[in-house]
């Protein structure tokens, strides 16, 4: 068996943080794709890179008329890999959409979506996690402040950050009802949360994360240093964002829905090993064991 250095402790009896030990743009300088060199050096700025329109409006009303038809499909809300909302009881997450849906498969398999990845990432990809999300209004609960990585890491075993992840708005996002918020530039450094990870965790973070969410304290302290900026946009606007951007979003208390697609892009040379700090590997429709490259 190999063994992998953890280049990056969590979980332990004290939070710490470490310096980003990876690169933040994997491919040379110059390398051909969607995302021209000022977006790319955007992204190694900040983490993240905002789309004004990354698809049409008419593309969006298929991926919204397909949202539609999984979130009221009695059997995909009898299916392990969706996520109920504890309150409304409605369908809050879907998991591994591009294999369920041939509709979200065609958007995953996008230039526009999957050449972007490759372009960051330096090489062909894999899908690591894909889901939909969806905010109704009037009290969709939110998502905690949390680094990604921080979690496939410990519970997915992801060696290296070389991950990005792609937020597809397929609603307006306001800046009322819960939209994405990033820490500009806290990408570079790991936080690594205190706590252990208990068995079977997945099945309540999926729903209110607990386990590798930051201190008040370090958070106040990365909000202070960064900043936050909200993302807002219309519907076929993404946002790009790296694995380990402290991030989360706010409740839906308007009248006024927030529904994206989520697809989660892991380098083939960055494939999973066991958890780093969790006793079990998480279910594959969260942390995919299939690196088979998306073409």
């Amino acid at each position: 068996m190999t063994t992998v250095t953890d280049l990056y402790p969590s979980r332990g009896a004290t939070e710490e943080s470490v310096p980003r030990r990876d690169p933040v743009v994997w491919s040379a300088p110059g390398a051909p794709g969607p995302i021209p060199v000022g977006g790319l050096e955007s992204f190694e700025r900040d983490g993240f890179l905002a789309i004004d329109q990354l698809i049409t409006e008419d593309e969006v009303a298929v991926y919204r008329q397909e949202l539609e038809r999984l979130v009221t499909d009695p059997a995909i809300r009898q299916d392990e890999r969706s996520v109920i909302e504890p309150k409304s009881k409605e369908i809050r997450s879907v998991f591994e959409v591009h294999r369920i849906s041939e509709v979200f498969a065609r958007l995953v398999r996008d230039e526009r979506v999957v050449g972007r990845a490759r372009q960051i990432l330096g090489s062909d990809v894999y899908v690591h996690q894909s889901r939909i999300n969806v905010k109704p209004g009037f009290g969709a609960s939110g998502f905690y402040w949390h680094s990604d990585f921080e979690t496939w890491h410990a519970e997915d075993g992801l060696p290296n950050m070389r991950t990005v992840s792609v937020s597809i708005a397929l609603t307006e996002n306001y800046d009322t009802n819960g939209g994405l918020m990033i820490m500009p530039g806290s990408h570079r450094t790991f936080l690594g949360c205190a706590g252990a990870t208990p068995k079977d965790n997945y099945k309540q973070s999926l729903q209110m994360q607990d386990a590798g969410t930051p201190s008040d304290e370090a958070l106040t302290a990365m909000a202070s240093e960064y900043g936050i900026k909200l993302f807002t946009g219309r519907a076929g606007s993404a946002t790009w964002f790296d694995c380990n951007c402290m991030h989360g979003s706010g409740d839906n208390i308007t009248p006024f829905p927030r529904s994206n697609v989520f697809i989660v892009f892991n380098s083939v040379e960055n494939k999973a090993v066991e958890p780093f700090a969790a006793p079990v590997r998480r279910p594959e429709f969260i942390g995919a064991r299939d690196f088979t490259p998306v073409k």
